[in-house]
């Protein structure tokens, strides 16, 4: 049998290893590997990007996907390189301020990390 924790959110034991943090693949929760129930309890979110890598405030990105303004006839178009972009909780993930638009919320999911 395995020696891996219980997901702390579901109690799955299904989780596994992720380089240095640890993912159960119901809830999606992930947890660091190197403490012990302290550390558990710190609900730690990752943001990645379309490619699966971490991101952290002030990254540069380049969306992935035409992405249509709402409210606006205007288009992101692929390939738009966005600098300093800022994470924030909720459905859209990213805030940032893109040049000919102006400030926009994006999802991470359309993004990746240059």
């Amino acid at each position: 049998m395995s020696d891996l924790p219980q997901c702390p959110k579901c109690g799955s034991t299904y989780t596994y290893e992720d380089r240095d943090v640890y993912v159960c693949p119901e809830c999606a929760h992930e947890w660091p590997q190197n403490g012990g129930p302290e550390s558990a309890e710190t609900d730690e979110k990752f943001i990645k990007d379309s490619n699966g890598n971490v991101l952290t405030d002030g990254d540069t990105v380049t969306v992935i996907k035409d992405l249509k303004v709402k409210g606006s006839s205007a288009v992101v178009k692929v390939g738009t390189k966005v600098k300093n972009i800022r994470l924030v909780d909720g459905d859209h993930d990213i805030d940032c301020k893109i040049d000919g638009i102006g400030a926009m919320k994006l999802k991470s999911e359309f993004v990746k990390k240059v």
